[in-house]
């Protein structure tokens, strides 16, 4: 009898022990989490149980509307948009003491516990992928895999790379940004269009953008509604500073590109062939992680989803589906 016991028992445990490794089923649409300071908007592309992907977007101050590409593999997976809190769709505040990297983690963390999500896979893009690596140092577990989308990870490799960039700008250029970082006066019409030819150079490199013709912008609106949605100047400002390459914010001395060595699931770089993140510097990063890929977009700049998203999208429903299977 005790011996009957004993294996009824083994088979309850087994049973809860699998039962916690499967995520809630997601349907399509979205919410809202209260964290510090308001609350953070999300939304869910896609449904199923299958381990989704956990979209962490730009900026700071940017805003998840850019991830509406990764729809495109929410066939067999949902895409969890997120609006970190100040911009997007959540509570804007110009409240600084919410402006630290621990605050962030915090956000995604109360997003991961709302969902009950088990296992999935964490993207970000920019600064998304230091805010993604963050988060995984401190929670790592039910992350599958990571991909990380035009990295930043250290702001004095950021501006290295910068600072080689703009030396493919006419001298003009150079010498403009150059005065202003000097005398800090960022507000000249020169150095507005030094930044407008760096960004076609290396942000965007797709002429004319039509934004709302972007199939991820309209699927957007189509799914969500055509809510207002604007990034956060002043958290941008703030934390990073008045432009791509003259960081002068919080962010000035941020370095955690050495614990890339830490992370123990599979690993996906991707950065543009053009892109700000260069490709030889974003090789290097990769080095660091022990079960890694690296794939580089052609004709791309820092907003590979807009300037090639094809390669980008089979980049990431490849790295997954891979995954799923092992």
């Amino acid at each position: 009898m005790l011996r009957l016991i004993c294996f009824f028992i083994l088979i309850l445990n087994l049973s809860c022990g699998s039962s916690n490794d499967i995520n809630p089923y997601l349907k399509s649409g979205f919410g809202y989490v209260d964290v510090e300071g308001g609350e953070i908007w999300y939304g869910i592309l896609g449904e199923g149980d299958e381990p989704p992907y956990l979209y962490l977007h730009g900026g700071p101050g940017g805003k998840s509307k850019g991830g509406t590409y990764l729809n495109a593999i929410s066939d067999n997976r949902p895409i969890i948009l997120m609006d970190q809190l100040g911009s997007g769709l959540s509570t804007y505040h110009e409240d600084t003491t919410l402006l630290k990297v621990e605050k962030f983690v915090g956000q995604v963390k109360a997003l991961v516990d709302e969902l009950n999500l088990n296992e999935f896979y964490l993207t970000g893009h920019s600064w998304g992928t230091a805010l993604a690596l963050e988060y995984y140092l401190k929670h790592p577990e039910g992350v599958k895999g990571v991909v990380f989308n035009s990295p930043f990870f250290s702001t004095s490799i950021w501006v290295a790379d910068c600072d080689t960039l703009i030396t493919q700008l006419p001298d003009t250029i150079q010498q403009h940004i150059a005065i202003a970082e000097k005398t800090n006066a960022f507000e000249t019409r020169s150095y507005q269009n030094a930044m407008r030819a760096f960004y076609q150079n290396f942000m965007i490199r797709s002429i004319d953008v039509n934004w709302d013709s972007i199939p991820g912008y309209e699927l957007f609106n189509n799914s969500f509604g055509n809510m207002d949605i604007s990034g956060n100047n002043f958290i941008y400002n703030y934390m990073w500073g008045p432009s791509e390459f003259s960081p002068t914010g919080t962010l000035i001395n941020y370095d955690i590109h050495q614990a890339l060595s830490k992370i123990s699931v599979p690993v996906l770089f991707t950065t543009g062939e053009f892109d700000e993140a260069r490709p030889s510097t974003v090789k290097r990063l990769a080095s660091f992680v022990s079960d890694v890929e690296y794939i580089e977009v052609p004709n791309a700049g820092h907003a590979s989803s807009i300037d090639n998203p094809q390669v980008l999208i089979k980049a990431h429903r490849d790295f997954a589906n891979r995954l799923d299977k092992e």
